[in-house]
């Protein structure tokens, strides 16, 4: 019996809005699964992805990777998950399994990683979405969709270098209160450390606050100044915008100072400071699957919730277009349709 086709919206080329598409579902691997989906976080992210920012794309391009849906179909392997089961899936949806990385744990550090994402071969922004089970998380019956759709991707974005650098006596410092700022404050808090907040927008400090920071600066030159020497670990969680970075190392200027890069800044900077003070700049993409499960228990004991504004994905490129002009706070989560979500 053949399939329903898949409903979907796709760039038909790099950088061009998403129009309704039309396509026969990936035939499932022994591992995989098909998953009905009927929520889908909306992640800056899938605008570099329609922009080929990454050089990865095939058009027709599906986004879409904060997935929450039900299984409706299986292959023989696919013994992580059952049919009918409810589960998320985020940016990584499938792996080589045989790299060395693969081997010890650290999926999301595949040498494959550029095949790997769950747009490949088309994302969640449709009916359906086909994964390796493996990446298809069982979620609690009481955590809401919209909620487990950002922890898909945001949520381990930043609890992954959190839970590795951080302790529960560290100062922290997190760049930026938006998509992923807000819920790396949440964080950040839940595991015990004393948090500043870092934005260029004042209008922000209530919203920040009332995530659980514990201090609010304006990331200006006299703001920064304000907290220089004070923090050991710096988040920094902002996209594609140039930071004067010597005056950011002000908050680092500790011995051992660390700053980790969840988001893609442009950077530019003299490494006077990193070699007297042995300051570390590192990066930190998603999280294995153990740590991605261990994130939504931790999520759900701690009561972490993203701030969230809810669409029909009919209205996919209104979305798009109000995270680009920052429009948003913090995530917007589209919701398929009865119609839509029964494939």
């Amino acid at each position: 019996m053949s399939r329903p086709t898949v409903l979907g919206y796709a760039a038909k080329a790099a950088g061009k809005p998403l129009e309704p598409f039309t396509y026969e579902p990936p035939p499932l691997g022994d591992h995989d699964v098909r998953v009905s989906v009927t929520h889908c976080g909306l992640c800056y992210t899938d605008i570099h992805g329609i922009d080929d920012y990454y050089d990865i794309s095939t058009f027709p391009f599906v986004p879409g990777h904060e997935i929450v849906g039900f299984v409706s179909e299986a292959g023989p392997a696919a013994v992580e998950v059952k049919e009918g089961a409810r589960v998320g899936i985020g940016w990584q949806g499938r792996a080589c399994w045989q790299c060395e990385y693969c081997r010890q744990g650290d999926e999301h550090l595949c040498v494959a990683l550029d095949k790997a994402a769950t747009w490949d071969p088309y994302g969640g922004f449709a009916s359906s979405v086909a994964v390796d089970s493996r990446f298809a998380y069982p979620l609690a019956d009481d955590m809401p969709a919209e909620v487990a759709a950002v922890l898909m991707c945001a949520g381990i974005a930043v609890y992954s270098p959190l839970r590795r650098f951080a302790t529960d006596s560290c100062r922290v410092g997190i760049v930026g209160v938006g998509g992923l700022g807000h819920l790396a404050i949440q964080f950040a808090h839940a595991l015990g450390c004393e948090v500043t907040a870092i934005s260029s927008s004042p209008d922000k400090e209530g919203d920040a606050l009332g995530f659980g920071a514990d201090h609010f600066i304006v990331g200006d030159r006299a703001g920064l100044r304000s907290i220089e020497d004070r923090l050991d670990l710096l988040l920094c969680t902002v996209h594609g915008e140039t930071t004067n970075w010597e005056r950011l190392m002000l908050p680092l200027r500790r011995n051992r100072g660390r700053l980790v890069l969840v988001g893609f800044p442009q950077i530019s900077l003299d490494p006077q400071e990193l070699v007297v003070r042995q300051i570390s700049i590192t990066g930190s993409l998603l999280g294995s699957r153990t740590t991605m499960r261990e994130m939504l228990q931790f999520a759900q004991a701690h009561g972490i919730k993203p701030a969230i504004e809810l669409q029909p994905m009919s209205t996919v490129n209104e979305a798009i277009q109000r995270l680009k002009d920052n429009r948003v706070r913090y995530r917007v989560v589209l919701v398929n349709d009865e119609r839509r979500s029964a494939v």
